[in-house]
């Protein structure tokens, strides 16, 4: 049997990303062959989004790009589009194959089978998905350690798509963590859909602080980034156990929304930008000089004027050091796409530029205190005439190449000369 070529595409979110990533290593421990998703291949396997009816509609585009690409190619769609809408994907031209959200590590049984039987193949189960971390470089590697969701946010379609929590057993992250730091990574993310309440749907207590305070002797692995965190669910002992961590990263990505509590009450998040800025507060006063960075949807439904600039206003309060915008966006099968009073699209863009523009201000102030002193930088890639990397609190630093690509996947200090507005340029030391 000839070596099929496989090709990947993915929408949506990191976590999405690392699915693709692990089904890729099953896929190639197995004889599958790698390609570009552009490429003529003997299938492609596609990881949807369905956050917003824009991702369905990208989903459905790179469906049918597969399908006119090679049309006797077996296609295999997963993810959230596929789960939510699996009838309408069904219906697609070209699709062979449906996961949903699950069963991804059985993505080589399931192919193998098809080939063998050529039946479609579907399921709906719940359990986590116990699939090894992956990454094609060796400086920073995605680990999924939770799955699903109980907040049921009114804009939120992800709990409907993903499911319920449930979360990777203890000893299996431990253990890829291990198994990451003897690869040679330098650097691992935990990520999830809401990352913290990892563990809670387990019998036994469990936290993700019972993952940080078990990891000790790791060689290769400096530093652990935590994916984005919901502020409800920060308390002193999860403060206290990542001060005492010395693997995790000094930048926090806490999930706001809206400053405005009107707002995050329509939009049932389940905390006041009082308890919120309290948090802020409490990891600044324990970590100085952590990064704070968050997301903003502009033009939630029914938000006034005041509303608006009540979040500008508690954007400027907080002092983020980077911020994520994006238009509200209707979606389908949620509470808020019932709502009464939706934001026109061209004045939710207004909202939206008017956020990004004070983020990209308060982005290049946060910059500018970097001027003059020296940094620890993870180099990973060179850029035109750059090398480029990150600090631990995720600011992109930039060095002329002069001579330093042997610095790549290794940490260097950087004496910082310059802040631009996205990124620090600076000298090695």
């Amino acid at each position: 049997m000839k070596k099929l070529k496989v090709g990947y595409y993915t929408l949506g979110c990191k976590v999405n990303q690392y699915d693709t990533d692990s089904m890729r290593s099953l896929m190639e421990a197995n004889g599958f062959e790698t390609k570009d998703f552009s490429e003529e291949c003997d299938i492609y396997i596609i990881n949807t989004c369905t956050v917003t009816n824009t991702s369905d509609k990208k989903s459905r585009q790179i469906i049918s790009r597969a399908h006119k690409k090679n049309p006797d190619a077996i296609i295999v769609v997963c993810g959230c589009y596929a789960r939510m809408s699996k009838e309408e994907v069904q219906s697609l031209a070209g699709v062979d194959i449906v996961l949903g959200t699950n069963d991804r590590r059985n993505i080589v049984d399931i192919i193998k089978n098809y080939l063998n039987e050529k039946e479609e193949q579907s399921n709906t189960d719940d359990a986590f998905e116990e699939i090894a971390a992956v990454h094609s470089d060796k400086t920073r590697a995605y680990l999924k350690i939770q799955d699903g969701c109980n907040s049921f946010c009114s804009y939120c379609i992800i709990p409907y798509a993903r499911g319920r929590v449930r979360s990777r057993k203890l000893e299996n992250v431990l253990y890829e963590i291990k198994r990451l730091d003897s690869e040679g990574f330098k650097e691992i993310v935990l990520t999830g859909i809401h990352l913290l309440s990892y563990g809670s749907d387990f019998e036994e207590i469990t936290d993700i602080c019972d993952v940080l305070v078990r990891l000790d002797g790791l060689k290769s692995i400096k530093r652990i980034r935590l994916g984005s965190l919901d502020p409800d669910y920060i308390d002193e002992r999860f403060i206290s156990t990542v001060k005492n961590c010395p693997y995790v990263c000094r930048h926090f990505h806490l999930s706001l929304q809206s400053g405005s509590d009107s707002v995050l009450k329509r939009m049932n998040r389940k905390y006041t930008t009082e308890e919120f800025y309290a948090c802020v507060q409490a990891l600044r006063q324990s970590m100085p000089d952590c990064a704070i960075t968050t997301d903003i949807i502009a033009g939630f439904p029914g938000e006034t004027r005041e509303e608006h600039m009540e979040t500008l206003e508690f954007i400027k309060k907080v002092g983020f050091s980077r911020l994520h915008v994006f238009p509200y966006s209707q979606r389908k099968g949620t509470v808020a796409a019932k709502m009464p009073n939706q934001i026109p699209k061209a004045e939710k863009e207004r909202r939206a530029g008017e956020v990004i523009a004070l983020g990209d201000e308060m982005q290049y102030k946060f910059h500018e205190n970097y001027v003059g002193k020296t940094v620890s930088v993870l180099f990973e890639e060179v850029v035109g005439g750059f090398i480029r990397g990150y600090t631990e609190d995720y600011v992109d630093v930039h060095v002329k190449n002069e001579g330093h690509v042997h610095l790549i996947n290794r940490f260097a200090d950087v004496n910082i000369i310059q802040a631009c507005p996205k990124h620090l340029m600076g000298t090695i030391i």
